[in-house]
């Protein structure tokens, strides 16, 4: 999925200090605070290296995947796929979190027509733009009341080069679409457009992106998901983008599997390794966006893998960063 380019990132910020700030945008249409108003994320019982743990219990790799990945909070990706009901899934997702004591879940809204459009490895989404809005409009109805942080549509403004004008000018009345049905029907949760990374997309280029998607109406932006770029470079760009929007927005960084920093590649890259764990600065999130130990796609060190499966040999390979 994150397709890298070299692209030059001129400094912007001290390189690793976290933004500081006010804690939402000023015109960001959010009820509720819910790092506030939760005792911590959620750990997912049901995540993708849990459910392989639980299967597979005697597997000389479990209790280092175990320890290592399946007990650290993470998002839960939905699809249109990945859930035959989106509604029954969120609310079940969210209510779980609720039930394991007031826990915040982190989700990610994966749909749009057209997704992956540069990388193809996770290629699909709905049917058309209708169809996304009535899933998207069911995502937020099915959070409700309830406290959570969503990272709405990885790759969606990085795939600028691969769309045609009509497909940008689409995607952008989708994003602002998803946007305000958080804002609407979800007040107490926090909604992140996605952002790219460094070596994808120039901050300049990103801040008008996110303008064009909606930016001012939701709670922030969301920087390295699903890639390997360091904490330190990810918050700088972060940084450099808000420079660029002239507000004190906050962001998300993916900080699942940036332990040591990128290579150049973007596709099951060897010798990456797992970073910090979730931080809940309410400023600036470092989450596990990214479910470590899930493919990127049929390429690098998991030729054989499809791009969402769970693969035990590139979880271990993560946890010793070979």
């Amino acid at each position: 999925m994150r397709r890298l380019l070299s692209i030059a990132v001129t400094v912007g910020v001290a390189a690793g200090a976290l933004a500081t700030g006010p804690l939402m945008n000023a015109d960001a249409a959010v009820a509720g605070d819910p790092i506030a108003s939760t005792n911590g994320l959620f750990v997912d019982p049901a995540s993708p290296s849990a459910r392989w743990v639980a299967a597979n219990p005697a597997h000389p790799d479990a209790a280092s995947i175990r320890s290592k990945i399946s007990t650290a909070p993470m998002a839960r990706w939905f699809t249109g796929t990945s859930d035959a009901q989106i509604g029954p899934a969120v609310a079940a997702y969210t209510g779980t979190a609720v039930d394991a004591g007031d826990r915040l879940p982190v989700l990610v809204a994966y749909n749009l027509p057209g997704r992956d459009a540069c990388g193809g490895e996770s290629s699909g989404g709905a049917a058309n733009a209708s169809a996304y809005q009535a899933w998207i409009s069911t995502f937020a109805a099915a959070i409700g009341d309830r406290p959570a942080i969503v990272v709405i549509e990885p790759d969606s403004l990085g795939d600028f080069e691969c769309m045609s004008a009509a497909q940008i000018a689409e995607r952008n009345s989708l994003l602002t679409f998803a946007g305000r049905m958080f804002a609407e029907k979800a007040p107490n949760s926090w909604a992140y457009l996605d952002a790219a990374n460094p070596k994808w997309v120039s901050p300049t280029i990103m801040a008008q992106r996110l303008q064009a998607a909606g930016i001012a109406k939701v709670r922030g932006f969301a920087v390295n998901v699903s890639n390997y770029v360091d904490t330190a470079w990810a918050t700088q760009y972060a940084g450099q983008i808000r420079d660029r929007l002239g507000t004190t927005t906050p962001y998300v960084i993916d900080t699942s599997r940036n332990g040591n920093g990128h290579n150049g590649e973007w596709c099951n890259p060897a010798g990456r390794r797992l970073g910090a764990r979730s931080l809940g600065n309410p400023a600036a999130l470092q989450l596990w966006i990214k479910n470590p130990g899930n493919s990127d796609g049929t390429c690098g060190i998991a030729p054989n893998t499809p791009a969402g499966t769970f693969d035990p040999a590139i979880a271990v390979r993560l946890i010793a960063g070979t």
